[in-house]
């Protein structure tokens, strides 16, 4: 189970990028996001209904409720909406693919998680090889400010996305499915994405075009119902650190998809990059050592 909920993550949110690209343009980025999450939304709602699962939250989950809808499915996107518009999306992505570096850190300072050796090895495998899939990208942008500032904003992005994959795992530990959590915060992150681009004047409206509704439909639905859902069933299968490893394959993804489509072509290096991701995998996967039954039943010693 825990393949195929990786799996499927790693494919959607591999390929949500290209979507995000298509749906720039004339409509500002959070009235996006905020149509993006209130189709998902009540797209999980329905689930829940027709499924007869419980719909509504107990009152100890509210306050981690809303600091999901703002973490996850509000700060998080504007940061990488707005990263994008001044950051090659491959330095994004490279930002990005810090997540489990950030969770495990996060589990540890805020859960009291211990930190795993080949999870952070594996990291940093997958980190080494996502650097040498986009250098090409990174070098001659280091000292334009608003690259800096992009960069910046990308990294607060990785950072409340990781916020976001905490509060999942403390909510799941009480008991609440990821289906009943996401479709409360992406309505309360959907909400103040929407009051905040009112009270800034934004037009709130939609684009009619098949690239403009193909996209939000690509995103609210397998994006984000799926995407969302799969992941944060991982999160509490796994722990935040072990899930939060699919980011690092999602720009390989996207590489491969724009290969098909952008005509990327595949050099030394990046197959180099791409067999280090391969490794950091498999090494971030290694089942935890666990103690001997004679060592674990070992009485002390007596004098």
């Amino acid at each position: 189970m825990n393949a195929l909920l990786y799996i499927t993550t790693v494919l959607i949110w591999g390929t949500t990028w290209i979507a995000i690209k298509l749906q720039l343009g004339e409509v500002p980025a959070p009235v996006s996001i905020a149509w993006r999450f209130w189709l998902a939304a009540a797209v999980l709602l329905l689930i829940l209904v027709v499924t007869r699962k419980p719909v509504w939250p107990p009152r100890r989950a509210w306050r981690y409720l809303v600091a999901q809808g703002v973490a996850l499915f509000c700060c998080n996107f504007l940061c990488f909406y707005y990263a994008s518009a001044h950051v090659p999306s491959g330095l994004v992505a490279v930002v990005f693919s810090t997540a489990p570096v950030w969770n495990a850190i996060n589990g540890r300072l805020f859960l009291g998680r211990p930190i795993r050796p080949t999870v952070m090895g594996g990291a940093a495998l997958g980190l080494g090889g996502i650097a040498l899939l986009f250098l090409p990208q990174m070098q001659g942008h280091w000292h334009d400010g608003d690259m800096l500032a992009g960069l910046a904003l990308a990294l607060l992005g990785t950072l409340c996305f990781s916020a976001g994959n905490l509060l999942s795992s403390k909510m799941q530990a009480l008991g609440l499915t990821p289906w009943l959590t996401n479709t409360w915060a992406m309505f309360i992150g959907a909400a103040i994405l929407t009051l905040g681009a009112l009270a800034l004047g934004m037009p709130f409206r939609i684009e009619p075009t098949p690239q403009y509704l193909g996209s939000l439909l690509y995103l609210a639905i397998p994006g984000s119902v799926i995407g969302f859902t799969a992941y944060l069933l991982l999160v509490g299968r796994m722990g935040p650190d072990r899930a939060a490893y699919c980011t690092v394959l999602f720009p390989v993804v996207a590489l491969t998809v724009s290969s098909v489509y952008e005509d990327y072509r595949w050099s030394a290096m990046a197959l180099a990059g791409l067999a280090l991701v391969i490794a950091g995998n498999l090494l971030a996967f290694l089942p935890a050592k666990t103690k001997t039954p004679a060592a674990a039943g070992a009485a002390p010693a007596r004098s």
